[in-house]
């Protein structure tokens, strides 16, 4: 299937699902920037339960900014910040050493764009993985989609689209029990090697 969605910050699991079973893959660079969107944030597992992880970005207060245009407010030091929460969370999970040299690099370059820096996450996700895709980047804006199943409505954070995915073991589970359609990052660092398994194992997430 040819798929078509948003390049999201760590993107969450029914997403990845989505691009693990996709035959060529489309992201969206031409659309207007929203809040209350995996555009800039990504959820993981902490000691307390779940924990939001969230880009700061500069908002304009003039017309509308397309996503593409869209700069990080770095004057605040959220990459280090998060870099500890991804610490915190799940420096004792069993394959966190494993991809740490490649991840904590991501954490110590200068981002401009929330864009760009969303897709150098993916590539280096994607490299974890083991996963070679087919993508490609829309050129126009369109409302509607006919060549793709279109997947876009999955950057919505206030709307989940949550399938009953397979449980598998997180570090705080015995605490807070199994939370579903966590980032990648929780999947990557709990399953390792197996990771891609499981999301070619689950259901292609409902709209």
């Amino acid at each position: 299937m040819n798929v078509i969605l948003h390049p999201t910050y760590f993107p969450n699991i029914a997403h990845f699902v989505a691009i693990a079973k996709a035959d060529a893959i489309t992201f969206e660079v031409e659309d207007n920037f929203l809040k209350q969107t995996y555009r800039n944030r990504t959820y993981i597992y902490g000691a307390n339960g779940k924990l939001t992880l969230n880009i700061p970005v500069i908002h304009t207060q003039k017309n509308r900014q397309k996503y593409k245009d869209v700069k990080i407010f770095n004057d605040e030091n959220w990459q280090s910040n998060h870099w500890k929460s991804l610490l915190s969370a799940y420096k004792t999970s069993p394959f966190f050493e494993y991809y740490e040299d490649e991840l904590q690099p991501l954490f110590n370059i200068k981002a401009d764009y929330i864009l760009d820096f969303n897709l150098k996450c993916f590539d280096v996700i994607c490299d974890c993985l083991q996963l070679d895709l087919n993508i490609s980047k829309s050129e126009t804006y369109q409302k509607t989609i006919e060549k793709n199943l279109d997947f876009r409505p999955l950057v919505n954070a206030k709307k989940e689209h949550i399938q009953p995915f397979e449980n598998y073991t997180q570090v705080f589970g015995d605490k807070h029990g199994f939370i579903p359609n966590l980032s990648i990052l929780d999947l990557l660092f709990n399953e390792g090697p197996n990771a891609l398994n499981y999301l070619e194992s689950q259901t292609t997430p409902l709209l």
